[in-house]
């Protein structure tokens, strides 16, 4: 259960954390964080998060890296369908929270006919630069691949497991400077759903890709790291 706990409460933060900074504080007339800081945010909710709870579950926080995980021999299979269910709910209470603190200004609503709405992902007219649904689909599988690489690397047993959180956090700080413009950046199916759920119309309809590509993504990059990166450096140690 405190695994569990850990899980709802870092991946509540990474949504209430980075999806807040896009929705209250990038477009600030003058004063706005744009979309590096909502990069920087992103990033800081996971380098934080993972060495206040990564100790306790692992500090995952995303259903892809889970998958990502057990493709490459660290995490059990029969934990999956647990982790994703505590990510997801803990998703879905951020964006709530996100929605009440929005409902808070006059005027608010949500427009989704847009992209972004809500910080929501999609492709084609959801995009935010009108990215096609193949160019997202590449990028998310693409950016959560190496995502994953960088997580397990920087938490392998010959790696300097100090650092790991700082390198973590700012792979994701990169992956969202490189991929907002494309799909507004996922990388993760929960808080693709979370938002996504809050959005309805067009973006919830699209949040398979936000499910099906960075999972596979990491499943490949899972196995990458098991069966070609891990064994090198075990040869040479």
């Amino acid at each position: 259960m405190k695994k569990l706990l850990a899980e709802f409460f870092g991946t509540y933060w990474l949504v209430f954390g980075g999806c807040g900074s896009a929705l209250f504080a990038a477009g600030i007339p003058n004063l706005g964080i744009g979309f590096v800081g909502v990069s920087l945010a992103f990033g800081l909710t996971v380098l934080t998060m993972a060495y206040a709870v990564g100790h306790i579950s692992g500090g995952h926080f995303n259903p892809a890296v889970s998958f990502g995980l057990w493709a490459g021999g660290r995490f059990s299979a029969k934990e999956l369908i647990p982790y994703i269910i505590a990510q997801c709910v803990g998703a879905i209470a951020a964006a709530g929270t996100l929605f009440t603190i929005a409902s808070g200004k006059a005027g608010f609503m949500i427009d989704n006919t847009k992209a972004g709405a809500f910080a929501s992902n999609g492709f084609g007219a959801f995009s935010p630069d009108g990215y096609s649904m193949q160019a997202a689909f590449i990028a998310e599988f693409v950016l959560t691949l190496f995502f994953v690489l960088v997580i397990l690397g920087a938490t392998d047993k010959l790696a300097n497991g100090k650092f790991a959180g700082i390198a973590i956090g700012l792979a994701l700080t990169l992956i969202h400077l490189i991929s907002i413009p494309i799909t507004n950046t996922s990388v993760n199916p929960a808080r693709s759903l979370s938002q996504a759920i809050f959005t309805g119309g067009e973006p919830l309809s699209q949040v398979w890709l936000f499910w099906v590509a960075p999972i596979l993504g990491a499943i490949v990059a899972g196995f990458i790291y098991k069966n070609l990166l891990q064994e090198h450096s075990e040869a040479q140690a």
